[in-house]
């Protein structure tokens, strides 16, 4: 495994051979969390998963597929992906609530599935019956552990996803092998821990009998800091008290610290308060969750507002007054045709972005853990055309 620090100066790299705006994915780093997620695996027994809506470069599910034990999708299309990209490994699926069209798909490419609903559950049994999927439910143990982020927390008041225990009978539908929750959101074990004692209060007696149990996602296993030995203590206890086989669906664990996104500042405005840099990336298209979150991404050799001697605003060249990145300060002002790196990119950027205002999408990159750069997929005009009519 490559220290951290050698990690850290690699991440810092502008990569002045790449054009920007730019993902790029450090193969070095994305190794260093696939050990130690292979770590937990081995020393536990439990499945790991790669959740695919938080990281879905397939170019490199072939190094993923040898460390973990397969993928996991919210839809049919990301279990298409995983079928397709990662074949050999396990693949799982959970939405909210399928058509018959893709349910005819999904139970031909998934072994895994769980529902949203006893409804969803009917209405697709002839296909899961007839195809033999080890089928399961999810479940709300309406115990919140999170702060500040109500949008990704699914034990909020009204989530509409899982059932809740006042919803099921006392005895689960015939066939179903597994319960499913998933409440965490970038969280450590003890939020874990704190909720599967509230999720065997109430589901318990449905766990004897069981084939497995998946503990979701929103796990920072990859973190520096998070407590492993909870997460490894828990698992063995449910493994040793119920006989189950456990699944872990981390998506941005997978892919923690292990890109970047570079830019190059096009210009800077003088504005009233401070300077304006305008950069070639955007948050509302190429990094969402800074405006949806929100939160500051980290930027290489920057620092906080007033920290360094110079303090400017970074922002983007769309005609949203709000797409703004967030104030940095650094010991130089930056001016037009510097670049600057931001960092923990890999993650929730490439899935979600768009091209509102017909901005350009980044081309995406893999470092190789030898130094060298591929440019991986460079798009264009016809990728903007493409998603129009």
């Amino acid at each position: 495994m490559m220290e951290r620090e050698t990690l850290e100066r690699r991440l810092r790299s502008a990569e002045p051979s790449l054009r920007t705006p730019v993902y790029l994915v450090d193969e070095a780093a994305l190794l260093c969390n696939l050990e130690i997620l292979q770590g937990v695996a081995r020393r536990t027994g439990c499945h790991i998963l790669l959740a695919q809506k938080a990281f879905s470069m397939f170019r490199v599910y072939p190094l993923i597929g040898r460390y973990l034990a397969g993928a996991t999708a919210s839809g049919l299309y990301e279990a298409r992906l995983a079928h397709e990209e990662m074949p050999g490994g396990e693949n799982h699926v959970f939405c909210p609530a399928y058509t018959a069209e893709e349910m005819a798909e999904i139970v031909r490419i998934c072994d895994h599935i769980s529902f949203n609903s006893l409804v969803q559950l009917e209405a697709h049994r002839p296909l899961w019956e007839a195809a033999g999927v080890s089928v399961g439910l999810r479940v709300n143990p309406e115990h919140s552990t999170q702060e500040g982020h109500a949008i990704y927390d699914p034990c909020a008041p009204g989530s509409r996803l899982g059932i809740r225990r006042q919803n099921l009978p006392e005895r689960l539908p015939r066939g179903v092998e597994g319960l499913h929750f998933h409440t965490l959101c970038e969280q450590d074990a003890a939020p874990l821990v704190e909720t599967f004692a509230a999720f065997e209060k109430a589901f318990g007696s449905f766990l004897p009998g069981l084939k497995w149990l998946n503990l979701g996602g929103g796990h920072h296993i990859t973190r520096p800091g998070y407590d492993i030995a909870a997460l490894e203590g828990l698992i063995l206890s449910i493994r040793e008290t119920y006989g189950l086989e456990v699944y872990l669906e981390p998506g941005e664990a997978v892919a923690l610290g292990a890109g970047t996104l570079i830019t190059t500042v096009l210009d800077v405005v003088d504005a009233s308060d401070m300077p304006v840099l305008i950069l070639d990336t955007s948050a509302a298209c190429h990094m969402p969750d800074v405006l949806e979150m929100p939160y500051r991404p980290p930027l290489y050799g920057a620092g906080e507002p007033g920290e360094k001697a110079y303090t400017c605003r970074l922002a983007a060249r769309t005609c949203l007054a709000g797409d703004v990145i967030g104030a940095y300060s650094f010991d130089a002002c930056p001016k037009a045709g510097d670049r600057l790196v931001f960092g923990d990119m890999a993650i929730y950027s490439m899935v979600k972005n768009n091209t509102f205002n017909g901005m350009p999408l980044p081309d995406i990159a893999l470092r190789h853990t030898d130094g060298s750069c591929e440019v991986v997929r460079r798009f264009g005009y016809q990728d903007f055309k493409t998603r129009l009519s």
